[in-house]
């Protein structure tokens, strides 16, 4: 097993004990030994065949320990199994429903026997759930719309999940002389912010070799179905693979057809109608010669295909990259020869929203910025949480200015260009304030304004919280505009057209929050921003080195908002962007 499927484990396994009402303590272990195991970076089971001591590593101890060793070995945990005799597995879906936490799932199944989403949605539109102490009516509307969210987390990963999955599929994959060309296809191809299934396109002669390696990658639990070209599987977590094995002649075409989405083909296929041509995933063939149709087209031999360039040079079209392939304005860009170059993670010069361990950060702030060094970046910005956000231990005013004279103090004793600004993630208070006074606000290099409470406001008082921050003029962008987590938390009801219109009037940025939980602003949102001139900035929210690895997931999202290195702000040297802060 891998380390995600460990922490994955052992998180199941802290869930269903809490459902049962097992020893807080140990439940707490199990936690943190899987955010542990989820951060190593070595695999947990090569430490254990090289007979490595786990409980050497901060942060696990001896059951935990027990339990990794248990699952290496056997890929299951006998006391999960031992629980899921008397609960069914489907109760852990209930734990997806926002604020609705193991405790609250077990008296909905003890006291209602609910033991699904699909109960669990009968019995609030029944009003039965606001009966139980402690719910009412409020509760119970709460868990009836977030049942949406937990079905869809059932239904979707994340991209970043699938990343991971895709990343061990092509290792497994490789292992195939057979193979002389794999591309994964789909929503992940395209970069959407969750995942459906897997289409894994592979470039063979010998499907029957390729299909037999296939099937033994570890992490099928069952095959749904195999021809003689394509495969269906489902993984142990339900996720569905599909493998397809082409020629090479149509590899290209199979590929485009395959990537979608189904809104862009729909397009494709017109083009091609309207130049007598049909186009699938075989490839692409003429129906009309000379304004006459042709019969039996299936015999004609494919004028493209091997490539996805032919394939649209055949309609007259550039090729596309797979993230803008949505229907929106790519066909209509290519048609005007507006198509730009896509941003790419080299662009990137600084990353401006991180945390250290001042708040709820896990390194320094030297620690910070010498990962950021490592990873080609120019300049950061430290942008603890402010005081409203206690849970983090946020900062009030003497310790933020204490920790800028550090700052101060790291960039005097520098020896190369690389700066690290004095930033702030200072909170939008309720009432609209901002969390911390504007005499301090303005000693900072980067202030960011967000919004971490009362998200359940109405519409007008949540939009005119952020647009009070945006014209305060100490204020340089807006974190995670919509606060949304996908999978997890709605957005909350906010004016998005009303704040672009100010961040343009006010000259400030916006932000896409590189977090793969948040993409926040997403797509569509960031395509609106381009038109209106917004610069967007693209930040990971790092509470720890790793998490600026997340970096790349921004660029994901940023390319399918069609934004080029132009678009977003912190492409530019430090420099440059403090003559962009606050220009009308």
């Amino acid at each position: 097993m891998n380390n995600d499927q460990i922490a994955k484990s052992l998180e199941q396994l802290a869930d269903l004990l809490e459902f049962a009402g097992s020893n807080p303590f140990r439940l707490r272990a199990y936690r943190n030994g899987a955010r542990v195991i989820r951060d190593l970076p070595q695999s947990v089971a090569s430490l254990i065949e090289s007979e490595s001591d786990l409980t050497k590593l901060d942060g696990i101890g001896k059951g935990v320990a027990e339990k990794c060793h248990e699952l290496v070995a056997s890929g299951r945990l006998s006391q999960m199994d031992e629980i899921l005799e008397t609960v069914p597995k489907t109760v852990l879906d209930l734990l997806n429903v926002p604020g609705l936490g193991p405790k609250k799932a077990a008296t909905l199944y003890n006291e209602l026997n609910i033991e699904n989403l699909d109960m669990l949605k009968a019995a609030c539109e029944a009003n039965q759930v606001q009966t139980l102490p402690k719910f009412g009516a409020k509760t119970e509307q709460t868990i009836l719309d977030g049942i949406a969210i937990a079905a869809a987390s059932n239904e979707r990963i994340l991209w970043a999940t699938a990343d991971k999955l895709v990343t061990r599929l092509r290792e497994h994959m490789v292992g195939c002389k057979a193979i002389e060309r794999l591309e994964f296809a789909g929503s992940y191809r395209r970069g959407k912010e969750t995942v459906g299934d897997l289409d894994l396109l592979v470039d063979s002669t010998d499907a029957e070799t390729v299909m037999d390696h296939f099937g033994e990658f570890p992490e099928i639990s069952s095959v749904i179905a195999r021809g003689e070209t394509k495969m269906s599987v489902r993984l142990e977590d339900e996720f569905q693979v599909d493998l397809r094995v082409v020629p090479a002649e149509s590899f290209g075409a199979a590929l485009q057809y395959f990537t979608g989405s189904k809104d862009h083909n729909v397009q494709v296929r017109g083009r091609a109608k309207k130049k007598g041509l049909r186009i699938n995933e075989w490839g692409v063939f003429k129906t009309e010669e000379n304004g006459q149709p042709i019969e039996n087209t299936d015999q004609q031999p494919s004028i493209a295909g091997k490539t996805e360039q032919d394939v649209y040079a055949s309609l007259g079209l550039p090729w596309f990259e797979p993230e803008l392939r949505e229907a929106r304005r790519e066909f209509e860009l290519a048609e005007t020869d507006s198509l730009t170059p896509l941003i790419q993670r080299e662009d990137m010069q600084g990353d401006l929203h991180m945390h250290t361990v001042a708040t709820d950060g896990k390194n320094t702030i030297e620690e910070m910025a010498a990962a950021a060094k490592e990873r080609g970046l120019k300049y950061i910005a430290i942008t603890d949480h402010s005081k409203r956000v206690t849970m983090a231990n946020g900062l009030n005013s003497d310790r933020l200015l204490a920790q800028w004279k550090a700052i101060d103090d790291f960039n005097a004793g520098s020896n190369d260009d690389f700066v690290v600004l004095k930033g702030i993630e200072c909170d939008i208070l309720e009432n609209g304030d901002m969390d911390l006074p504007d005499k301090v606000l303005a000693q900072g290099d980067w202030i960011i304004a967000s919004l971490h409470y009362g998200q359940k406001q109405p519409r007008d008082q949540i939009t005119d919280r952020i647009l009070g921050a945006i014209a305060n003029p100490h204020v340089c962008m807006i974190a995670h505009p919509t606060g949304r987590l996908i999978n997890k938390r709605e957005p909350y009801d906010v004016d998005m057209d009303a704040v672009f219109q100010a961040a343009a009037e006010h000259g400030k940025f916006l932000e896409l929050n590189a977090n793969p939980r948040r993409l926040d602003l997403h797509d569509a949102h960031l395509a609106a921003a381009k038109q209106l001139g917004i610069p967007i900035v693209i930040n990971t929210d790092a509470h720890k080195v790793a998490g600026l690895d997340d970096i790349r997931f921004g660029i994901k999202q940023a390319r399918r908002g069609g934004l080029a290195a132009a678009d977003v702000a912190n492409t530019r040297s430090w420099s440059e962007m403090k003559s962009l802060i606050g220009k009308r």
